[in-house]
């Protein structure tokens, strides 16, 4: 049904909450709980593509693809993708389960919460609710700028150009991070801008955002290999599926048309520099949670949000193995790629293999797919944000819960942006300041996955009844896999990537990551049970969540 006003005024729908929706409301919120408080008018694609254009398959291929050919080379990218597609897809199961019977906003540590049952709910809701919130908050800052995103893109055409920057364009040079920093706040700015549509148009931003990745994809599919096969030539099969990376970073010691077999492009021992390729694999299938942030707003969600999050996985894990491939194929010798010296090497490679004019266009696909990919990461971390003040545990709640005549969260978008504004400053001072804040991103979203395996193993097996996504009999299997795979992630996710460690190359990912866990046990410690995530709710939406569904 839907309630009318004058002629000026917009047609709003209403919509009743789900019983396990209703029980996280609080008692004296300032809208009834009987409303849908968020709009709920996306579908199945448009869950599909928030978690979807969130993961980005060919941005985070590109992103990522020259640490796994350091970490293993060629044969240890394209055989951990394979082993990362199977328990990323068990992972999403195991969260689609249970977004089917929790269709939440902040979904994440909400599953978290429940998953522990009522006696540790709290403290591991508080726990996941930090990472979470610091995983996605960071992604946003981290995708305008990171040495792998958005703004190296563009100051990439330089280094094609042959332009020189006054000063060198290194990150020693003061005038050079002050550039890299006013082009990430401006990228910050449009990403933000696009979230301020109204729902119904912000649904031709989640089509527009698929296109143009697919866009890129049958770009990088049809006309690359075409460059290559006339200028430097493909790898051969032997050197894409056979070939191991035992060089030093950027070095070129051949023995007969090969790599020495002497050291590594990480200096890791054997074993553990193999493994290290999972940073790139695992990096580039992180994130597939965000169909269930925007659940509140999904027609049928029950069944919508989990088959958003298992078509993503899919999809993402599927064009992304097909991409690893063919650039494997079309990179040229690991000699010349590691010589490639610009921020994003990719831009230099589309120039060597197309042309330099025709490396601007892939360059602007790239970076209007990486501004929509932010913007929907920006959906994603502003529901987090809003889920949690809506509950009244952060400062200026009242304001940052609210939402406006549409339905939408602008406060929380609000907030999303001062945050990621103010986390690029730290480019200003130190380039490794900002890169330190941000290493730690896809951390936490990685340990709430496994954790929430682990919960549902330990803790919760036999609830949950209502989701239409029940994993059954191999429910405990996938919960191991889950746990196991996750654990495996996150330790590499934790390890220093150069060897032997200094302080330079150092990973202080595993100090921001154990700081944000202390945060969220001082803040469950803190908080009163009254304040956040009762008992009582607690109960309710496991009761809820147990009713089989008809």
């Amino acid at each position: 049904m839907a309630a009318e006003g004058g002629k000026d005024r917009k047609r709003i729908e209403i919509i009743p909450l789900e019983p396990e929706q209703r029980s996280y409301l609080r008692p004296k919120c300032q809208f009834p709980p009987f409303l849908q408080q968020l709009h709920r008018s996306w579908h199945l694609l448009e869950s599909f593509a928030a978690s979807f254009c969130a993961l980005n398959f060919i941005g985070g291929v590109r992103s990522a693809l020259f640490l796994g050919l350091l970490a293993g080379g060629p044969a240890a990218v394209w055989s951990s993708y394979v082993i990362t597609i199977v328990f990323m897809m068990i992972s999403a199961a195991v969260l689609a389960e249970i977004c089917s019977a929790l269709p939440l906003s902040g979904s994440i540590y909400i599953w978290a919460a429940e998953s522990a049952g009522p006696k540790y709910a709290r403290f591991f809701g508080f726990i996941v609710a930090w990472w979470a919130c610091t995983a996605w908050m960071t992604f946003s800052a981290g995708n305008c700028q990171a040495w792998q995103t958005t703004a190296n893109y563009i100051v990439s055409q330089l280094s094609v150009w042959e332009v020189d920057f006054p000063g060198g364009a290194t990150n020693d040079n003061i005038k050079w991070r002050a550039l890299i920093w006013a082009i990430s706040e401006a990228l910050l700015v449009l990403s933000v801008a696009i979230n301020y549509l109204p729902p119904r148009l912000y649904s031709a931003v989640f089509r527009f955002s698929v296109f143009i990745m697919m866009l890129d994809f049958f770009l990088c599919l049809i006309w690359l290999p075409i460059g290559v096969s006339r200028t430097y030539g493909f790898r051969s099969a032997k050197d894409v599926f056979t070939l191991t990376c035992k060089a030093f970073f950027f070095a070129s010691l051949y023995k007969n048309g090969y790599l020495s077999r002497i050291d590594n492009g990480t200096g890791a021992p054997a074993g553990w520099n193999w493994i290290l390729s999972f940073l790139f694999t695992a990096g580039t299938m992180t994130g597939f949670d965000a169909s269930g942030h925007i659940a509140e707003e999904t027609k049928n969600a029950k069944i919508v949000a989990a088959k958003g999050i298992l078509s993503s996985a899919f999809a993402t894990g599927i064009l992304g193995f097909i991409t690893c491939i063919l650039f494997l194929f079309c990179t040229p010798d690991l000699d010349t790629l590691f010589a490639l010296d610009a921020p994003q090497p990719f831009v230099q490679l589309y120039a060597l293999a197309l042309g330099k004019k025709a490396s601007i266009f892939m360059t602007i696909i790239a970076i209007i797919g990486l501004i929509l990919n932010t913007s929907i990461a920006i959906v994603a971390s502003s529901r987090l944000v809003f889920a949690v003040a809506r509950d009244g545990v952060l400062p200026l709640s009242h304001w940052i819960g609210k939402v406006d005549s549409e339905g939408q969260p602008k406060n929380a978008v609000t907030v999303i942006f001062a945050f990621a504004a103010a986390l690029l400053c730290t480019i200003l001072p130190s380039q490794v300041a900002f890169t330190s804040l941000i290493s730690a991103g896809g951390v936490p979203t990685i340990a709430a996955y496994g954790l929430i395996a682990l919960l549902r193993l330990t803790l919760t097996p036999n609830h949950f009844k209502s989701s239409y996504f029940n994993l059954g009999r191999y429910a405990k299997p996938f919960y191991v896999c889950a746990v196991l795979f996750n654990a495996l992630i996150v330790a590499v996710m934790l390890s220093p990537f150069e060897f032997p460690v200094t302080a330079d190359t150092f990973n202080f990912a595993c100090v921001i990551f154990g700081s944000v866990t202390l945060f969220g046990i001082l803040t469950w410690y803190f908080t009163p049970e009254e304040k956040w995530l009762r008992r009582e709710h607690v109960i309710q939406a496991i009761q809820a969540a147990d009713q089989e569904h008809e």
